[in-house]
């Protein structure tokens, strides 16, 4: 979505706080005092605040989500989620300040509250077919070892690979084909300093996949291993 578009989705906050009930609520409100349905009005200078005329009750249909009790534009925090959803390389908390116009205080906090909210939510296993691969992270070489290695075992040398092999932290991603979500998890070394094994990796898959979930992978050793694939 480029700005031009998020402009003309969102021209108004008025048609920010109804795209929200929309998705939330499929575009009917019930309040929560009375359930109904039916004589429930907007206030005109508080848009996030609806009035139940069946019960004579306020109430804010973003109790729970992380846009409850924030005085932000809801189009303010929309942005601040397009422009973190669409960062390829993380979105430093200075930058969202600038883009949105807010206090540093602000931006800040709608930066966490966006992590928090992308961590919330029961994990549904993958079913179907699932996409299996290892990645390493850790930026430029560091002449002094990471913390999870022990200094008097240390090899530089090692440091400077790229790939397997690499004392970079690795990460385990699965992605299910079909809906396309995706799952990852820090793979740090056992009590014997191995790293990606394979009873590490079955255990990732077995949290993450229901029984009778296809994997692909490539032909990395560790699952060409003698374990269980569901």
């Amino acid at each position: 979505m480029t700005f031009f578009t998020f402009l003309s989705k969102f021209p108004t906050e008025e048609a920010a706080v109804d795209y929200f009930i929309l998705i939330r609520y499929g575009g009917v409100l019930i309040c929560p005092h009375c359930k109904v349905t039916s004589n429930i009005y907007r206030y005109r200078q508080r848009l996030k605040v609806f009035h139940c005329k069946s019960c004579n009750n306020d109430f804010s249909p973003f109790k729970g989500t992380i846009f409850e009790k924030s005085t932000t534009d809801l189009r303010k925090w929309f942005y601040a989620i397009h422009l973190f959803l669409n960062a390829r390389k993380g979105f430093p908390v200075l930058q969202l300040q600038r883009e949105i116009g807010t206090t540093y205080k602000t931006a800040w906090r709608m930066y966490h509250q966006i992590c928090t909210a992308m961590q919330n939510g029961e994990f549904k296993p993958f079913e179907g077919v699932v996409e299996m691969d290892e990645t390493y992270f850790g930026g430029k070489p560091r002449k002094h070892p990471p913390k999870l290695y022990d200094p008097a075992t240390y090899d530089e040398s090692k440091n400077l690979t790229t790939g397997r092999g690499t004392l970079k932290a690795t990460v385990a991603d699965l992605r299910e084909r079909k809906s396309g979500r995706v799952y990852t998890q820090v793979m740090p070394p056992n009590e014997f300093g191995e790293r990606v094994t394979g009873p590490q990796l079955q255990e990732v898959i077995d949290k993450t996949c229901a029984p009778g979930t296809t994997i692909m992978t490539d032909e990395f050793f560790a699952l060409r291993s003698p374990h269980r694939l569901p």
